[in-house]
């Protein structure tokens, strides 16, 4: 019973901490391509199928 009360409360405890970044307006993870500070844009040098894809679908809209 220790176990799991203890396992609950770091649980908890990472839980808090991820909702105060997100109530203090951290901004979002973006992926591989760019990051936080980059806005998300793709900076690769040869952008993967992945991205082209992706791309490709924006565009179309």
């Amino acid at each position: 019973m220790s176990l799991f009360l203890i396992t609950f409360i770091i649980i908890a405890l990472v839980v808090t901490l991820m909702s105060i970044g997100v109530i203090f307006g951290r901004g979002a993870i973006k992926g591989s391509c760019g990051g936080v500070g980059n806005g998300g844009e793709c900076i690769c040098v040869q952008k993967c199928e992945k991205r082209r894809k992706f791309e490709a679908m924006t565009q179309s809209r």
